[in-house]
């Protein structure tokens, strides 16, 4: 391994030491300090994908508060109670947004900023409801962390070691199809594992861990898109080794979104899903 790829590797290391904790005390502990968490870093990403989205443009302080003040209402509301109004001030914003830019920038910026701002918000509204479950709230937010964390060990451990041929060269050149393999397997052994300490069935929280794993990886590849449109290399430059904060979230992002609609769907959520 290179120099610069170890001291990457290190930084990355160090970053996720410092803050998987934080993540796991707020899930543990819950309001206010979840919603707390939840709310800087729907803040901090607003803000991050404003300044992707937004780069050069006249105009850009008026669009970029219309991001943050949408992302962080949404959450507030959520973290109150009000889920649906949640979902429609989100969905407000998403317009509100997409109305602001197109008023200094062409339909496709406009378009690409309002998109990206419900991408952001919207699954931070489902993340709060899902933790709010009567019943596992804390055990499934556990779950989805391991399975994304799991998933982005899997994934760069087999790319490291494999190689091969690449997963989407023109969207992300480092990406491999063993990385995507070996993100799903961890993913898969980490639901088994999860499954009879969360009281869940096996058979039911591994494809359910798989179909995670896969959003998880897709939104690395929607934000190496996003990265590649604007011509950037990182979001941010907040977390060492990592770049920003979407940079390091973008597959919780997916992969919460997912596990929204699964539940939604099924009525209940993955834990609860017989075997």
């Amino acid at each position: 391994m290179a120099l610069a790829e170890a001291g990457t590797l290190e930084l990355r290391l160090i970053s996720a030491a410092v803050l998987a904790p934080v993540a796991l005390a707020a899930v543990w502990f819950g309001p206010p300090f979840l919603p707390a968490l939840i709310a800087a870093a729907a803040a901090g990403m607003a803000w991050e994908w404003a300044r992707l989205s937004l780069r050069g443009r006249i105009g850009i302080g008026g669009s970029a508060a219309a991001m943050l003040l949408t992302a962080v209402a949404a959450v507030v509301v959520m973290a109150l109670g009000w889920g649906w109004l949640a979902v429609a001030l989100a969905l407000l914003g998403v317009v509100a947004v997409g109305w602001r830019v197109r008023g200094v920038a062409p339909l496709g910026a406009a378009l690409w900023a309002a998109v990206g701002i419900g991408w952001i918000t919207l699954p931070c509204v489902a993340l709060l409801w899902l933790a709010a479950a009567p019943t596992g709230g804390r055990l499934l937010i556990l779950w989805l962390l391991a399975t994304v964390w799991a998933t982005d060990t899997g994934a760069y451990a087999a790319g490291r070691r494999f190689g091969g041929p690449r997963l989407a060269p023109r969207l992300s050149p480092n990406k491999t199809w063993a990385g995507l393999a070996g993100g799903l397997l961890a993913a898969g052994v980490i639901s088994a594992v999860a499954a009879p300490c969360t009281g869940a069935a096996v058979a039911a929280l591994v494809p359910a861990g798989l179909v995670l794993s896969l959003a998880s990886q897709a939104g690395d590849l929607v934000e190496s898109l996003a990265k590649r449109r604007f011509g950037v290399k990182d979001s941010g430059a907040l977390i060492p080794g990592h770049g920003g904060l979407l940079d390091r979230l973008d597959g919780m992002l997916t992969a919460t979104a997912a596990l929204g609609f699964m539940t939604l769907a099924a009525g209940t959520s993955p834990l609860a899903w017989p075997g």
